[in-house]
């Protein structure tokens, strides 16, 4: 009979988050969404996704060529933005020049623009490819946000930040990991600090999909390019098949082709009554990445050793010992 009383008390509450999460916010045709980079990848379609639903879609695009392109697939309510989110001038004249937003202000803020490379081991890189990175992940991110938090306030609307699995484990080396590190981090300072004024600010951490954000031939190409550059003496103890070793580590790992899995959650923070906090999206990211993020770290230090390849150095160091 506990049994049974247990499990029917798990499928209530079960049954009541799910209707908890599946109020919905009305008027769509009224609220405006700016999304960046939406040249391609989720922001592209994200703003495909909810033009079709009727948002008025503002979408930024780092090309013309994008801007073209996303234009010609969709409705003529969505509009189309120039905007390269490490250029502070062009941040700031971005919410003057959208002479499209109503007095209600800004329904939701989608930071989605994005980049990988340079990543490897850190002993590789120099200041400037830790800079590339960071410029575009976190600090183009909070100073869009900066710009857009007024028209935010007046709409009591929505932040979506799009972090990573890797702003929760460490998986390599570079500016990406820390990037979505301080993207977990300020998303939840802003939530916290708007909270005040009926802001919401959600973060949605992917695992691994097919964007130009995980291209096997972007990254592998700049790893040769930061191999070659590296003293010869690094090179040495990392050996002569590693970078091969790693370049085969990236052609490995399975990435999904449904983006959907990552635009459903970022439409569900902008249209849920009761948006969640951290959607983590893919089932890599469920099953496997999210739950090791949760392990002490020397169980998830082992796991990430055991899926890296290991330098010369270090297996002649074992040898000896």
């Amino acid at each position: 009979n506990r049994g049974l009383l247990s499990c029917f008390v798990t499928i209530s509450l079960s049954f009541e988050i799910l209707v908890f999460y599946s109020y919905k916010v009305d008027g769509f045709r009224d609220k405006h969404v700016f999304i960046t980079g939406c040249d391609s990848g989720f922001g592209n379609l994200l703003a495909k996704q909810l033009d079709g639903k009727g948002f008025q879609v503002i979408a930024a695009c780092l090309t013309e060529k994008g801007a073209a392109d996303l234009t010609a697939a969709t409705s003529p309510r969505l509009k189309t933005l120039l905007l390269n989110v490490t250029d502070s001038e062009s941040i700031r004249k971005a919410p003057p020049t959208l002479s499209c937003f109503p007095a209600a202000g800004l329904w939701g803020l989608v930071n989605n623009a994005g980049r990988s490379i340079p990543i490897g081991p850190t002993d590789w890189m120099e200041m400037e490819d830790f800079t590339k990175v960071l410029d575009v992940n976190l600090i183009g991110l909070i100073d869009v946000t900066l710009q857009f938090i007024p028209l935010l306030k007046k709409a009591r609307g929505r932040v979506v930040n799009v972090a990573s699995i890797l702003g929760r484990l460490n998986l390599v080396g570079g500016g990406y990991c820390p990037s979505k590190w301080g993207v977990e981090a300020f998303s939840d300072s802003l939530r916290k600090d708007m909270s005040h004024f009926g802001v919401k600010v959600s973060i949605i951490e992917p695992g691994f999909f097919k964007t130009a954000v995980t291209s096997v031939d972007l990254i592998n190409a700049d790893m040769r390019r930061l191999w070659t550059r590296l003293p010869q003496h690094v090179k040495n103890a990392y050996g002569n098949t590693y970078l091969e070793d790693l370049q085969d580590f990236s052609m490995r790992m399975l990435c999904s082709a449904d983006l959907s899995q990552v635009t459903r959650c970022m439409e569900h923070a902008l249209t849920a009554r009761f948006p969640r906090t951290r959607y983590g999206a893919g089932w890599d990211a469920k099953l496997f990445w999210i739950p090791l993020s949760y392990l002490p770290s020397f169980v998830a230090d082992f796991v990430v050793k055991t899926l890296l390849p290991c330098p010369e150095e270090a297996k002649n160091n074992r040898k000896a010992s």
